[in-house]
């Protein structure tokens, strides 16, 4: 299992989360997914801890803690969806172009 880490600052290096996240245990792998088209950063990635209990305690510890100028989000990474390839297409698998799921701010 992964740990997803949110609202990064852009400036942030593999180098500056793996440091951060070894103060809780053994930090396997840092991923700091990167835009395909500017190769700049996201303001996200994934930290892969040696254990779950080092992963909760991580979590615990820099879930809303502020770094860097930015209040982190950090939690258990979900499974990747499989996401079809978009073509904007025809609508023939019955897709619309109005995204109304339910959701109101109001």
């Amino acid at each position: 299992m992964s740990i997803y880490v949110g609202n990064l600052s852009y400036a942030v290096t593999q180098e500056d989360l793996s440091a951060i996240f070894a103060e809780y245990g053994t930090v396997k792998r840092v991923q700091l997914p990167t835009d395909r088209e500017t190769g700049r950063p996201r303001g996200f990635g994934f930290v892969e801890m040696e254990t779950d209990a080092e992963e909760t305690a991580a979590i615990e510890a820099l879930d809303g803690a502020e770094w860097m100028g930015r209040d982190l989000k950090v939690n258990k990474a979900r499974p990747r969806e499989d996401r079809k390839p978009s073509g904007g297409g025809t609508g023939s698998r019955g897709y619309s172009s109005s995204r109304g799921g339910g959701y109101s701010d109001h």
